[in-house]
Protein backbone atom coordinates (compact mmCIF):
# COMPACT_ATOMS: atom_id res chain seq x y z
CA UNK A 1 0.00 0.00 0.00
CA UNK A 2 1.28 3.50 -0.88
CA UNK A 3 0.61 6.44 1.33
CA UNK A 4 1.28 10.13 0.13
CA UNK A 5 0.95 13.33 2.41
CA UNK A 6 -1.50 15.39 1.78
CA UNK A 7 -1.71 18.76 2.48
CA UNK A 8 -5.15 18.90 2.23
CA UNK A 9 -6.19 16.45 5.05
CA UNK A 10 -2.68 17.49 6.65
CA UNK A 11 -2.23 13.79 7.04
CA UNK A 12 -0.75 10.58 5.03
CA UNK A 13 -3.60 9.09 3.44
CA UNK A 14 -3.72 5.67 1.29
CA UNK A 15 -2.90 6.70 -2.89
CA UNK A 16 -5.78 5.71 -4.49
CA UNK A 17 -6.32 7.42 -7.68
CA UNK A 18 -9.81 8.84 -9.04
CA UNK A 19 -9.50 6.27 -12.06
CA UNK A 20 -7.88 3.16 -11.40
CA UNK A 21 -4.30 3.12 -13.27
CA UNK A 22 -4.65 6.62 -14.33
CA UNK A 23 -2.53 9.26 -12.47
CA UNK A 24 -3.40 12.72 -13.03
CA UNK A 25 -0.76 15.24 -12.21
CA UNK A 26 -0.22 19.03 -12.64
CA UNK A 27 2.45 20.90 -11.08
CA UNK A 28 3.22 24.43 -11.16
CA UNK A 29 5.91 25.78 -13.28
CA UNK A 30 8.20 28.65 -13.86
CA UNK A 31 7.83 32.92 -14.59
CA UNK A 32 10.13 33.02 -17.03
CA UNK A 33 12.20 36.29 -16.62
CA UNK A 34 15.84 34.80 -15.18
CA UNK A 35 18.17 31.86 -15.34
CA UNK A 36 16.08 28.98 -13.01
CA UNK A 37 18.82 28.22 -10.20
CA UNK A 38 18.62 25.65 -8.07
CA UNK A 39 16.02 25.78 -5.78
CA UNK A 40 13.83 25.14 -8.97
CA UNK A 41 16.39 21.95 -9.71
CA UNK A 42 14.80 20.53 -6.14
CA UNK A 43 10.86 21.04 -6.89
CA UNK A 44 11.21 19.71 -10.49
CA UNK A 45 13.48 16.78 -9.34
CA UNK A 46 11.30 16.16 -6.96
CA UNK A 47 8.04 16.03 -8.96
CA UNK A 48 10.01 13.91 -11.54
CA UNK A 49 11.11 11.12 -9.17
CA UNK A 50 7.56 11.00 -7.70
CA UNK A 51 5.81 10.72 -11.44
CA UNK A 52 8.93 7.71 -12.30
CA UNK A 53 7.40 6.13 -9.43
CA UNK A 54 3.80 6.30 -10.09
CA UNK A 55 4.86 5.01 -13.79
CA UNK A 56 7.44 2.32 -11.68
CA UNK A 57 4.22 1.18 -9.99
CA UNK A 58 2.34 0.52 -13.27
CA UNK A 59 0.04 3.90 -13.38
CA UNK A 60 -0.33 5.95 -16.55
CA UNK A 61 0.61 9.02 -15.58
CA UNK A 62 -0.27 12.58 -17.21
CA UNK A 63 1.27 15.30 -16.36
CA UNK A 64 1.19 18.93 -16.67
CA UNK A 65 3.61 21.78 -16.43
CA UNK A 66 2.51 25.20 -17.08
CA UNK A 67 4.82 28.61 -17.68
CA UNK A 68 3.39 31.73 -16.52
CA UNK A 69 5.28 33.42 -19.78
CA UNK A 70 2.98 36.81 -19.40
CA UNK A 71 3.36 39.00 -15.30
CA UNK A 72 4.65 41.67 -13.84
CA UNK A 73 8.08 40.31 -13.28
CA UNK A 74 8.22 39.58 -16.89
CA UNK A 75 7.07 43.09 -17.85
CA UNK A 76 9.47 44.70 -15.57
CA UNK A 77 12.33 43.05 -17.06
CA UNK A 78 11.18 43.44 -20.52
CA UNK A 79 10.99 47.24 -20.07
CA UNK A 80 14.62 47.21 -18.35
CA UNK A 81 16.15 45.41 -21.85
CA UNK A 82 13.94 47.04 -23.71
CA UNK A 83 13.10 43.67 -25.50
CA UNK A 84 9.35 42.31 -25.73
CA UNK A 85 7.95 40.74 -22.82
CA UNK A 86 6.92 37.28 -25.30
CA UNK A 87 10.46 37.54 -26.53
CA UNK A 88 12.18 37.56 -22.61
CA UNK A 89 9.52 35.05 -21.90
CA UNK A 90 10.45 32.39 -24.72
CA UNK A 91 14.17 32.98 -24.12
CA UNK A 92 14.15 31.83 -20.68
CA UNK A 93 11.76 29.43 -21.15
CA UNK A 94 14.07 27.82 -23.45
CA UNK A 95 16.66 28.08 -21.21
CA UNK A 96 14.77 26.28 -18.13
CA UNK A 97 13.90 23.51 -20.72
CA UNK A 98 17.59 22.93 -21.62
CA UNK A 99 18.41 22.79 -18.02
CA UNK A 100 15.80 20.12 -16.78
CA UNK A 101 17.10 18.17 -20.00
CA UNK A 102 20.62 18.31 -18.29
CA UNK A 103 19.54 16.89 -15.01
CA UNK A 104 16.97 14.09 -16.74
CA UNK A 105 14.39 15.34 -15.46
CA UNK A 106 11.33 13.90 -17.79
CA UNK A 107 9.67 16.25 -19.84
CA UNK A 108 5.58 17.25 -19.15
CA UNK A 109 3.19 15.62 -21.22
CA UNK A 110 2.26 19.32 -22.25
CA UNK A 111 3.42 22.90 -21.09
CA UNK A 112 0.30 24.64 -21.83
CA UNK A 113 1.42 28.74 -21.49
CA UNK A 114 -0.99 31.68 -19.60
CA UNK A 115 -0.55 33.73 -23.47
CA UNK A 116 -1.77 30.56 -24.94
CA UNK A 117 -4.47 29.81 -22.77
CA UNK A 118 -6.51 33.08 -22.90
CA UNK A 119 -9.20 31.74 -24.03
CA UNK A 120 -10.10 29.28 -21.59
CA UNK A 121 -8.96 30.95 -18.90
CA UNK A 122 -11.60 33.81 -19.96
CA UNK A 123 -14.35 31.14 -19.91
CA UNK A 124 -13.48 30.23 -16.41
CA UNK A 125 -13.99 33.72 -15.54
CA UNK A 126 -16.94 33.99 -16.84
CA UNK A 127 -18.22 31.09 -15.85
CA UNK A 128 -17.45 32.65 -12.19
CA UNK A 129 -19.01 35.62 -12.57
CA UNK A 130 -22.46 34.30 -14.09
CA UNK A 131 -22.17 31.85 -10.90
CA UNK A 132 -21.69 34.68 -8.98
CA UNK A 133 -18.29 34.24 -7.73
CA UNK A 134 -16.86 36.71 -9.15
CA UNK A 135 -17.05 40.53 -10.48
CA UNK A 136 -16.32 43.08 -13.05
CA UNK A 137 -14.87 46.29 -12.08
CA UNK A 138 -12.60 49.01 -13.77
CA UNK A 139 -11.68 46.81 -16.29
CA UNK A 140 -11.12 44.02 -14.60
CA UNK A 141 -12.34 41.36 -12.48
CA UNK A 142 -11.95 39.90 -8.66
CA UNK A 143 -12.75 36.86 -6.91
CA UNK A 144 -15.18 37.25 -3.89
CA UNK A 145 -13.57 35.13 -1.52
CA UNK A 146 -16.49 35.34 1.39
CA UNK A 147 -18.81 33.58 -1.25
CA UNK A 148 -16.50 30.41 -0.69
CA UNK A 149 -17.49 28.91 3.06
CA UNK A 150 -14.47 25.83 2.53
CA UNK A 151 -12.03 29.11 1.86
CA UNK A 152 -8.88 28.56 3.82
CA UNK A 153 -8.86 25.01 4.04
CA UNK A 154 -5.72 24.50 2.27
CA UNK A 155 -3.86 26.40 4.10
CA UNK A 156 -5.53 25.29 7.53
CA UNK A 157 -6.41 29.22 8.24
CA UNK A 158 -9.72 30.91 8.59
CA UNK A 159 -9.81 34.27 6.39
CA UNK A 160 -9.38 35.77 9.67
CA UNK A 161 -6.07 34.54 10.55
CA UNK A 162 -4.86 34.83 6.44
CA UNK A 163 -5.86 38.65 6.72
CA UNK A 164 -3.78 38.95 9.45
CA UNK A 165 -1.08 37.07 7.78
CA UNK A 166 -1.08 38.20 4.07
CA UNK A 167 -0.11 41.35 2.07
CA UNK A 168 -3.59 42.45 1.39
CA UNK A 169 -3.66 44.59 -1.52
CA UNK A 170 -5.83 48.35 -1.01
CA UNK A 171 -8.00 49.03 -3.91
CA UNK A 172 -11.33 51.05 -3.73
CA UNK A 173 -12.51 48.71 -6.81
CA UNK A 174 -12.59 45.25 -4.57
CA UNK A 175 -15.95 44.46 -2.35
CA UNK A 176 -13.67 43.02 0.56
CA UNK A 177 -9.97 43.41 0.98
CA UNK A 178 -9.01 39.49 0.45
CA UNK A 179 -11.09 39.35 -3.05
CA UNK A 180 -7.84 38.03 -5.58
CA UNK A 181 -8.02 39.66 -9.26
CA UNK A 182 -8.72 36.87 -11.91
CA UNK A 183 -8.61 39.12 -15.22
CA UNK A 184 -6.08 42.68 -14.43
CA UNK A 185 -6.91 45.33 -16.43
CA UNK A 186 -3.77 46.32 -18.50
CA UNK A 187 -1.92 49.66 -17.86
CA UNK A 188 -0.44 51.95 -21.07
CA UNK A 189 1.91 50.23 -22.64
CA UNK A 190 1.38 46.64 -21.37
CA UNK A 191 0.75 43.56 -23.25
CA UNK A 192 -2.83 42.33 -23.33
CA UNK A 193 -5.84 40.66 -24.52
CA UNK A 194 -9.49 41.36 -25.64
CA UNK A 195 -12.10 40.45 -23.16
CA UNK A 196 -15.22 40.95 -22.17
CA UNK A 197 -14.46 43.68 -19.53
CA UNK A 198 -11.87 45.42 -21.91
CA UNK A 199 -8.11 44.76 -22.75
CA UNK A 200 -6.31 43.22 -20.09
CA UNK A 201 -4.45 39.68 -18.94
CA UNK A 202 -4.89 36.86 -17.02
CA UNK A 203 -4.55 37.32 -13.12
CA UNK A 204 -1.74 34.84 -11.83
CA UNK A 205 -4.09 32.15 -10.36
CA UNK A 206 -6.48 31.86 -12.53
CA UNK A 207 -4.16 30.18 -15.57
CA UNK A 208 -3.64 27.23 -13.43
CA UNK A 209 -7.31 26.29 -13.17
CA UNK A 210 -7.92 26.96 -16.43
CA UNK A 211 -5.17 24.51 -17.75
CA UNK A 212 -5.76 22.19 -15.15
CA UNK A 213 -9.43 22.06 -16.44
CA UNK A 214 -8.33 21.79 -20.25
CA UNK A 215 -6.15 19.51 -19.85
CA UNK A 216 -6.34 16.95 -16.35
CA UNK A 217 -10.35 17.62 -16.21
CA UNK A 218 -12.58 18.92 -13.41
CA UNK A 219 -11.03 16.99 -10.65
CA UNK A 220 -7.28 15.34 -10.38
CA UNK A 221 -5.44 13.02 -8.32
CA UNK A 222 -2.30 15.14 -7.57
CA UNK A 223 -1.22 18.50 -7.58
CA UNK A 224 2.28 20.01 -6.66
CA UNK A 225 4.46 22.99 -5.97
CA UNK A 226 6.46 24.54 -3.41
CA UNK A 227 5.28 25.22 0.08
CA UNK A 228 5.33 28.90 -0.78
CA UNK A 229 2.63 28.57 -3.15
CA UNK A 230 -0.18 26.65 -0.58
CA UNK A 231 -0.94 30.25 0.24
CA UNK A 232 -2.57 32.27 -1.59
CA UNK A 233 -2.07 30.87 -4.93
CA UNK A 234 -3.21 27.12 -4.59
CA UNK A 235 -5.99 28.39 -1.90
CA UNK A 236 -7.04 30.42 -4.45
CA UNK A 237 -6.71 27.62 -7.52
CA UNK A 238 -9.11 25.15 -5.21
CA UNK A 239 -12.02 28.44 -4.74
CA UNK A 240 -11.69 29.33 -8.70
CA UNK A 241 -11.88 25.46 -9.66
CA UNK A 242 -14.83 24.03 -7.18
CA UNK A 243 -16.10 27.33 -7.74
CA UNK A 244 -16.19 27.13 -11.30
CA UNK A 245 -17.07 22.90 -11.77
CA UNK A 246 -19.38 22.55 -8.39
CA UNK A 247 -17.17 19.92 -7.59
CA UNK A 248 -15.16 18.22 -4.63
CA UNK A 249 -12.15 17.68 -4.51
CA UNK A 250 -10.60 19.90 -7.14
CA UNK A 251 -7.56 17.47 -6.46
CA UNK A 252 -7.22 14.94 -4.18
CA UNK A 253 -3.81 14.78 -2.95
CA UNK A 254 -2.07 17.76 -2.84
CA UNK A 255 1.13 17.31 -2.43
CA UNK A 256 3.97 20.35 -1.25
CA UNK A 257 8.16 20.67 -1.55
CA UNK A 258 9.98 21.94 0.93
CA UNK A 259 12.25 25.17 0.03
CA UNK A 260 16.03 25.38 -0.60
CA UNK A 261 17.74 27.68 1.01
CA UNK A 262 21.12 29.54 0.88
CA UNK A 263 22.10 30.50 4.07
CA UNK A 264 18.75 31.57 6.56
CA UNK A 265 16.91 32.69 3.21
CA UNK A 266 14.62 30.86 0.87
CA UNK A 267 16.67 31.21 -2.34
CA UNK A 268 14.78 32.62 -5.01
CA UNK A 269 15.35 35.02 -8.55
CA UNK A 270 13.76 37.87 -6.29
CA UNK A 271 15.69 38.05 -3.11
CA UNK A 272 19.17 37.19 -5.80
CA UNK A 273 20.36 34.92 -3.35
CA UNK A 274 20.70 31.60 -5.85
CA UNK A 275 22.96 29.41 -7.72
CA UNK A 276 21.52 29.34 -11.09
CA UNK A 277 21.62 25.65 -12.36
CA UNK A 278 23.94 26.36 -15.26
CA UNK A 279 26.73 27.84 -12.55
CA UNK A 280 26.22 24.88 -10.44
CA UNK A 281 26.61 21.91 -13.23
CA UNK A 282 29.81 23.38 -14.70
CA UNK A 283 31.03 21.95 -11.04
CA UNK A 284 28.94 19.12 -10.68
CA UNK A 285 27.26 16.11 -12.51
CA UNK A 286 23.23 15.84 -12.93
CA UNK A 287 23.58 12.69 -10.47
CA UNK A 288 25.58 14.56 -7.95
CA UNK A 289 22.67 17.37 -8.18
CA UNK A 290 20.31 14.89 -7.72
CA UNK A 291 21.55 12.79 -5.32
CA UNK A 292 21.84 16.36 -3.08
CA UNK A 293 17.88 17.20 -3.67
CA UNK A 294 16.90 13.39 -3.53
CA UNK A 295 19.02 12.88 0.33
CA UNK A 296 16.09 14.84 1.65
CA UNK A 297 12.64 13.88 2.03
CA UNK A 298 10.95 16.15 -0.65
CA UNK A 299 8.93 17.97 2.06
CA UNK A 300 11.64 19.10 3.93
CA UNK A 301 13.49 22.23 3.55
CA UNK A 302 17.24 21.91 1.88
CA UNK A 303 20.47 23.74 2.26
CA UNK A 304 22.58 24.51 -0.05
CA UNK A 305 25.97 24.13 0.28
CA UNK A 306 29.36 23.04 -1.59
CA UNK A 307 30.22 20.18 1.15
CA UNK A 308 26.79 18.69 0.36
CA UNK A 309 26.95 18.52 -3.23
CA UNK A 310 31.04 17.21 -3.05
CA UNK A 311 29.68 14.53 -0.95
CA UNK A 312 27.00 13.82 -3.15
CA UNK A 313 28.99 13.63 -6.44
CA UNK A 314 31.21 11.10 -4.50
CA UNK A 315 27.95 9.09 -3.24
CA UNK A 316 27.67 9.08 -7.32
CA UNK A 317 30.55 7.81 -8.04
CA UNK A 318 29.93 4.64 -5.27
CA UNK A 319 27.02 3.82 -7.40
CA UNK A 320 29.14 4.23 -10.47
CA UNK A 321 31.34 1.96 -9.48
CA UNK A 322 29.32 -0.89 -8.08
CA UNK A 323 27.54 -1.15 -11.31
CA UNK A 324 30.20 -1.30 -13.34
CA UNK A 325 32.76 -4.06 -12.12
CA UNK A 326 32.93 -6.65 -14.37
CA UNK A 327 35.44 -8.23 -12.40
CA UNK A 328 33.68 -10.80 -10.13
CA UNK A 329 33.35 -14.22 -10.92
CA UNK A 330 31.17 -15.23 -13.87
CA UNK A 331 29.33 -18.23 -11.50
CA UNK A 332 26.33 -18.02 -10.31
CA UNK A 333 25.33 -15.13 -7.69
CA UNK A 334 25.38 -15.17 -4.42
CA UNK A 335 24.20 -11.86 -3.61
CA UNK A 336 20.46 -11.19 -2.91
CA UNK A 337 19.46 -8.33 -4.23
CA UNK A 338 15.67 -8.60 -3.18
CA UNK A 339 16.20 -7.54 0.47
CA UNK A 340 17.54 -4.16 -1.06
CA UNK A 341 14.72 -3.64 -3.48
CA UNK A 342 12.23 -4.76 -0.45
CA UNK A 343 13.90 -2.05 1.74
CA UNK A 344 13.40 0.59 -1.29
CA UNK A 345 10.04 0.19 -2.36
CA UNK A 346 9.29 0.30 1.34
CA UNK A 347 10.63 3.50 1.54
CA UNK A 348 9.29 5.08 -2.14
CA UNK A 349 5.73 3.50 -0.61
CA UNK A 350 5.89 5.88 2.24
CA UNK A 351 5.20 8.95 0.89
CA UNK A 352 7.95 8.74 -1.82
CA UNK A 353 10.84 8.77 1.38
CA UNK A 354 14.31 9.17 -1.14
CA UNK A 355 16.81 9.60 1.63
CA UNK A 356 15.61 5.83 2.86
CA UNK A 357 15.10 4.55 -0.71
CA UNK A 358 18.86 6.26 -1.66
CA UNK A 359 20.52 4.39 1.60
CA UNK A 360 19.02 1.22 0.76
CA UNK A 361 21.23 1.64 -3.02
CA UNK A 362 24.32 2.73 -1.31
CA UNK A 363 23.70 -0.49 0.74
CA UNK A 364 23.17 -1.98 -1.98
CA UNK A 365 26.32 -0.78 -4.07
CA UNK A 366 28.61 -1.66 -0.58
CA UNK A 367 27.19 -5.20 -1.02
CA UNK A 368 27.89 -5.61 -4.81
CA UNK A 369 31.70 -4.50 -3.95
CA UNK A 370 32.29 -6.78 -0.67
CA UNK A 371 30.61 -9.94 -2.97
CA UNK A 372 32.98 -8.46 -5.88
CA UNK A 373 35.93 -8.34 -3.99
CA UNK A 374 35.25 -12.43 -2.54
CA UNK A 375 35.17 -13.76 -5.86
CA UNK A 376 31.22 -13.93 -6.16
CA UNK A 377 28.64 -12.80 -9.33
CA UNK A 378 26.80 -10.25 -8.83
CA UNK A 379 25.68 -9.32 -12.37
CA UNK A 380 21.93 -9.63 -11.29
CA UNK A 381 22.62 -7.18 -8.25
CA UNK A 382 24.22 -4.90 -10.70
CA UNK A 383 21.15 -4.74 -12.98
CA UNK A 384 18.76 -4.02 -10.20
CA UNK A 385 20.85 -1.16 -8.46
CA UNK A 386 20.74 0.32 -12.09
CA UNK A 387 17.48 -0.38 -12.83
CA UNK A 388 15.62 1.31 -9.40
CA UNK A 389 18.93 4.30 -9.68
CA UNK A 390 17.89 4.89 -13.08
CA UNK A 391 14.26 3.88 -13.55
CA UNK A 392 13.40 5.55 -10.47
CA UNK A 393 15.71 7.86 -9.27
CA UNK A 394 16.75 9.11 -12.43
CA UNK A 395 20.40 8.89 -12.14
CA UNK A 396 21.98 8.08 -15.37
CA UNK A 397 25.47 6.71 -13.91
CA UNK A 398 27.54 7.29 -16.98
CA UNK A 399 31.29 7.35 -16.78
CA UNK A 400 32.56 10.53 -18.10
CA UNK A 401 36.06 12.15 -18.18
CA UNK A 402 35.87 15.48 -17.01
CA UNK A 403 39.15 16.84 -16.90
CA UNK A 404 42.03 15.68 -19.08
CA UNK A 405 45.24 15.60 -16.66
CA UNK A 406 48.49 16.44 -18.01
CA UNK A 407 51.32 13.86 -19.13
CA UNK A 408 53.30 13.74 -15.57
CA UNK A 409 49.65 12.66 -13.83
CA UNK A 410 48.97 10.21 -16.61
CA UNK A 411 52.02 8.75 -15.86
CA UNK A 412 51.68 8.22 -12.51
CA UNK A 413 48.56 6.98 -12.21
CA UNK A 414 49.60 3.86 -14.61
CA UNK A 415 52.09 3.07 -12.10
CA UNK A 416 49.82 3.40 -9.14
CA UNK A 417 47.54 0.88 -11.07
CA UNK A 418 50.30 -1.23 -11.60
CA UNK A 419 51.51 -0.76 -8.01
CA UNK A 420 47.97 -1.75 -6.78
CA UNK A 421 47.65 -4.82 -9.14
CA UNK A 422 50.56 -6.06 -7.44
CA UNK A 423 49.72 -5.45 -4.10
CA UNK A 424 46.48 -6.99 -4.60
CA UNK A 425 48.64 -10.69 -6.55
CA UNK A 426 50.85 -10.75 -3.33
CA UNK A 427 47.58 -10.12 -0.67
CA UNK A 428 48.72 -6.68 0.53
CA UNK A 429 45.14 -5.53 0.12
CA UNK A 430 45.16 -2.74 2.78
CA UNK A 431 47.78 -0.56 1.34
CA UNK A 432 46.30 -1.37 -2.69
CA UNK A 433 43.27 -0.28 -0.85
CA UNK A 434 45.11 2.55 0.65
CA UNK A 435 46.08 3.99 -3.00
CA UNK A 436 42.24 3.53 -4.47
CA UNK A 437 40.98 5.73 -1.45
CA UNK A 438 44.34 8.57 -2.18
CA UNK A 439 42.90 8.45 -5.67
CA UNK A 440 39.50 8.60 -4.84
CA UNK A 441 39.97 11.59 -2.68
CA UNK A 442 41.58 13.61 -4.93
CA UNK A 443 38.60 12.85 -7.52
CA UNK A 444 39.94 9.64 -9.71
CA UNK A 445 38.21 6.96 -10.02
CA UNK A 446 39.90 3.34 -10.72
CA UNK A 447 37.71 1.03 -12.50
CA UNK A 448 38.41 -2.74 -12.44
CA UNK A 449 37.80 -5.38 -14.92
CA UNK A 450 38.40 -8.57 -16.24
CA UNK A 451 40.84 -6.44 -18.87
CA UNK A 452 42.59 -4.67 -16.37
CA UNK A 453 42.23 -1.43 -14.72
CA UNK A 454 41.28 2.14 -16.12
CA UNK A 455 41.38 5.72 -14.12
CA UNK A 456 38.47 7.75 -14.99
CA UNK A 457 39.11 11.18 -14.30
CA UNK A 458 36.19 12.78 -11.80
CA UNK A 459 37.52 16.07 -10.70
CA UNK A 460 37.30 19.39 -12.48
CA UNK A 461 40.76 20.78 -12.53
CA UNK A 462 44.43 19.89 -12.17
CA UNK A 463 45.86 18.06 -9.20
CA UNK A 464 47.32 20.25 -6.52
CA UNK A 465 51.10 19.75 -6.00
CA UNK A 466 50.53 18.63 -2.40
CA UNK A 467 47.91 16.09 -3.96
CA UNK A 468 50.65 15.08 -6.60
CA UNK A 469 53.39 14.76 -4.04
CA UNK A 470 51.21 12.35 -1.74
CA UNK A 471 50.20 10.29 -4.87
CA UNK A 472 54.05 9.75 -5.16
CA UNK A 473 54.87 9.17 -1.81
CA UNK A 474 52.26 5.70 -2.04
CA UNK A 475 54.67 4.79 -4.84
CA UNK A 476 57.20 4.61 -2.76
CA UNK A 477 55.72 3.34 -0.05
CA UNK A 478 54.39 0.42 -2.01
CA UNK A 479 57.74 -0.25 -3.75
CA UNK A 480 58.84 -0.50 -0.49
CA UNK A 481 56.56 -3.26 0.29
CA UNK A 482 56.86 -5.05 -2.63
CA UNK A 483 60.61 -5.45 -2.21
Amino acid sequence: MMKVYSTLSDSKEEFVPINPDEVRMYVCGVTPYAEAHIGHAMSYINFDVIRRYLKFKGYKVKYIQNITDIDDKIIDRANRFKVPASDLARKYAQSFAGDMERLNVTPADFYPTATGEVEKIIEVVEGLVDKGYAYPVGGSVYFRVQKDVDYGKLAHRSLKQMMAGARVEISGEKEFPMDFVLWKTSKEGEPSWDSPWGPGRPGWHIECSAMSLKYLGEQIDIHGGGQDLIFPHHENEVAQSEGFTGKKPFVKYWLHNGLLRLGEEKMSKSLGNLVTIKDALKNYSADAIRIFVLGSHYRSPLTYSEEALAAAEKGAERLLRAISRDDAASGKDKLDAGQYRARFLKAMDEDFNTPEALAALFDMARAINQAADSGSGVENAQKELRHLAGAVMGLKLEITDLFEPDEEVKALMDILIDDRTALRKTRQFALADKIRVHLDEVGITLRDSIDGTRAIWKNREALKPNDVATLKDLHLEATSALG
